[in-house]
């Protein structure tokens, strides 16, 4: 689908997204959905290492929406009126919106996970074992405890992060795995991001094997090798396009009050990663 660009003038209302390594991702995907729906709306990615500059430039310049990446996700707390939810159970934020001056944080990773979880009927009374310490682990932590999750094992390479974080929840943690059981695997860290060889697997092909579903916030390929593994061997996965690509939506909402259908998240979603398959 071609898409006419949109109008920018004197009434465009502004987003921006604030990072120490801005990507295209994000300002593909609004500016396609501002674009599909018609719009009068701008997204802007920039870089900064003055989170409380930037803050203050949303408040003063009355931009709407602020996606916040690493590494101010938690520096940003203190500079915003009100938390929900979504941010306060993991103490990270990703999404301001600001209602007149008054800036209000969420985090949709959370949410998107969250909503995830549920729709595809994934299993919490059975053991999960979460991989990873770092902040998307934080935020599946959170959702897991909040869905009360039965027997949850943080395994991390780093024991000591690895450990803070499962006994904030009361879950157990290891330095390295136990013997392949009937379990949901979820990877929350970078490994499968190159996407080439059986060396980029989350988890080895015999847990992958005995699973019963399978979580990779990996969203860059699509099919990473633990997916790949996890289809092959019949196993139900999500991968970390769907959830890049939801909690984009759920930004896109608390921004412009649209809800787009499911075809016009996949449609802005599959623009979006063309900026990523041709670097």
């Amino acid at each position: 689908m071609n898409i006419a660009p949109h109008r920018v003038d004197a009434d465009t209302t502004i987003c921006v997204s604030v990072s120490a390594r801005p990507t295209s991702i994000g300002t593909r995907f609004h500016n396609h959905l501002y674009a599909e729906l018609g719009l009068n709306f701008l997204y802007k990615a920039f870089r900064t290492t003055d989170i409380t500059g930037a803050i203050a430039g949303v408040r003063a310049l009355g931009i709407r929406g602020c996606s916040v990446s690493m590494p101010h996700k938690e520096n940003v707390i203190a500079l915003v009126d009100a938390l929900e939810p979504s941010a306060e159970a993991i103490g990270s934020v990703n999404t301001i919106v600001n209602d007149a001056g008054v800036l209000t944080a969420s985090n949709t990773d959370y949410i998107a996970v969250d909503e995830l979880i549920r729709e595809r009927n994934i299993d919490l009374t059975r053991p999960v074992i979460l991989h990873g310490s770092g902040g998307m682990a934080k935020a599946i932590a959170a959702v897991l405890h909040h869905r009360d999750a039965a027997h949850v094992t943080v395994y991390s390479r780093n024991t000591a992060t690895g450990a803070a974080l499962a006994n904030r929840y009361g879950f157990s943690s290891a330095g390295a795995l136990a013997a392949p059981a009937e379990a949901t695997l979820i990877n929350a860290t970078p490994l499968g991001m190159r996407g080439i060889t059986a060396g980029d697997l989350a988890f080895p092909l015999e847990h992958i094997h005995a699973a019963r579903a399978v979580i990779d916030v990996v969203a860059f390929p699509a099919d990473t090798p633990l997916v790949k593994a996890a289809r092959s061997a019949g196993i139900d996965a999500i991968g970390g396009d769907a959830i890049i690509a939801r909690q984009a939506a759920r930004q896109f909402v608390a921004y412009t009050g649209v809800t787009p259908t499911p075809d016009q998240v996949r449609r802005a979603s599959r623009y979006s990663r063309e900026a990523v398959s041709k670097t």
